[in-house]
């Protein structure tokens, strides 16, 4: 039964996608069957792991409404543990259009349950907000990963994203655990980055990973380029804090 591990903050611009493509791709790489869900109508996942959207005919918007199984949406990556269920603008109409049907937190659970076996990680990418779509992916998830950028009041809009995750674990999914909070853009020039990373594991202790992700040119260069850093520029910092994040999420397994 594969993991499930769903990367959300409702912040923007502190890591989700990044994290989501790179720590797909180094679990595969580490030759862990692995599938990566889009669950952003930006779709920035889909790109970034080099999927071209311009020529699927469906995406996760399409199974989410129940038009096709996932066996017909997932794609091929470069890596070949890696399997893609890609997205695109169309999954906007998601939250409205599913607003008054009854179990609509659930349909991504119900989407991904015929392939739980086929794999052993899941690791979904959620929209910067606390849409349906995080909350589908929360309540598909047994981890919720937050990566909580180093930078001023950083900490000051976890404590919304832990009052949802509470109330999923209570109302909808009651196995949901914290997989861990993953600290990025970290500068070790400033005394902020060093701040930020002292008051998270002051607050958080265990659950803060011990690898943080730096601040790295070639990091932010890789999704232009359609691939994830351990492809474009596998020597580079970015990329070893990659695998580094892989073999203690593999390390850390969640009960399902």
């Amino acid at each position: 039964m594969a993991q499930i591990i769903c990367i959300a903050n409702q912040k923007g611009g502190v890591g989700k996608t990044t994290t989501a493509v790179n720590l797909a791709a180094a679990l595969a790489i580490y030759e862990k069957k692995t599938l990566l869900v889009d669950c952003d109508p930006q779709a920035n996942a889909t790109t970034g792991i080099g999927v071209d959207k311009t020529r699927l005919s469906q995406t996760l918007y399409h199974g989410l409404i129940g038009e096709v199984g996932i066996a017909d949406l997932m794609v091929d990556s470069e890596i070949a543990s890696l399997k893609v269920l890609p997205s695109r603008v169309e999954l906007i109409g998601f939250d409205i259009e599913m607003m008054a049907q009854p179990d609509r937190e659930t349909a991504l659970k119900r989407l991904l349950k015929p392939v739980a076996d086929h794999f052993e990680y899941i690791v979904i990418d959620c929209p910067p907000s606390l849409s349906l779509l995080t909350v589908n992916a929360m309540t598909a998830a047994d981890g919720l990963l937050i990566p909580l950028q180093c930078e001023f009041y950083a900490l000051e809009g976890l404590s919304q994203l832990v009052q949802t995750y509470q109330r999923i674990r209570r109302s909808l999914n009651p196995h949901l655990q914290i997989a861990g909070i993953l600290l990025t853009m970290f500068d070790k020039r400033t005394n902020l980055s060093h701040q930020v990373a002292e008051d998270a594991e002051a607050h958080f202790k265990e659950l803060v990973f011990k690898t943080i992700i730096p601040r790295n040119i070639r990091l932010s260069e890789s999704p232009s380029f359609g691939k994830p850093i351990l492809l474009y520029d596998a020597a580079s910092i970015g990329s070893q804090s990659y695998f580094a994040l892989a073999q203690e999420v593999i390390a850390r397994p969640m009960a399902n």
